[in-house]
């Protein structure tokens, strides 16, 4: 009797193509984000939180921190912090208590340039107090110390210090946008926890997916080698 042999991938290559399409639907998928600035309320323990409500309605106490980053974010949840997390004191040390007023501590980050729209540069990150009424909320305080600011007509917070010139939340490409280049540390940030680093949680492939894919390569290595025993078998 005559066999026909048909062609067929060879268990080795067949494990190379699976291990291949496991770490590509694992990859994570260009998210489309927004440039925007993002507002920020520092806490009492010194940390950067994502203001709940916008500077417009916002009204602060004397004594406060704000502080607004320019960045590609998708979400509030990923939304980066300001760079710099001075206290108030830091802040408003040169700016004495004066009645009828009150003071609060602004903190702009500019970001960073491949955050910028083209043809624009970030200016450099600054601080400043702003000495305003004692019902001024803060957009108000902001408008004190880093004019002149821009908005469109759903009242978004478009430019401070007329950066950036043009444009004002667009969507852009998360991926084309560029990772953030070296930025300045920031004590008051949140590590990732042991959970998040072990899931993959910077963005990367995580251990877990390599376990996986070792094992696999483990098994797929263990049935070739079953069937080339069987096949040497008299």
């Amino acid at each position: 009797m005559i066999r026909t042999r048909t062609s067929r991938l060879s268990p080795p290559l067949l494990l190379t193509l699976l291990v291949v399409l496991l770490y590509a639907a694992a990859a994570p998928a260009h998210a489309a984000g927004y440039r925007y600035w993002s507002f920020w309320e520092r806490g009492a323990d010194g940390a950067w939180t994502y203001a709940t409500q916008g500077p417009a309605t916002a009204r602060p106490d004397d004594g406060a921190v704000h502080g607004y980053r320019f960045a590609v974010s998708a979400d509030s949840g990923d939304a980066a912090r300001p760079r710099q997390a001075p206290d108030f004191a830091a802040v408003c040390a040169g700016t004495p208590a004066k009645e009828g007023t009150k003071r609060v501590a602004v903190v702009v980050d500019f970001g960073v340039p491949a955050h910028a729209p083209g043809g624009e540069a970030p200016p450099a990150a600054r601080t400043a107090c702003a000495q305003v009424r004692p019902d001024a909320t803060g957009a108000e305080a902001l408008a004190a110390v880093a004019p002149p600011l821009r908005y469109n007509s759903q009242a978004l917070l478009c430019a401070i210090a007329g950066y950036p010139k043009q444009g004002c939340g667009e969507q852009v490409d998360a991926a084309e946008a560029g990772a953030e280049a070296e930025p300045t540390p920031d004590a008051s940030a949140t590590p990732p926890s042991p959970e998040e680093a072990a899931s993959g949680a910077e963005g990367g492939p995580s251990v877990g997916l390599f376990a996986g894919l070792a094992a696999v390569v483990a098994l797929g290595a263990a049935a070739v080698f079953r069937a080339r025993a069987r096949r040497r078998r008299p």
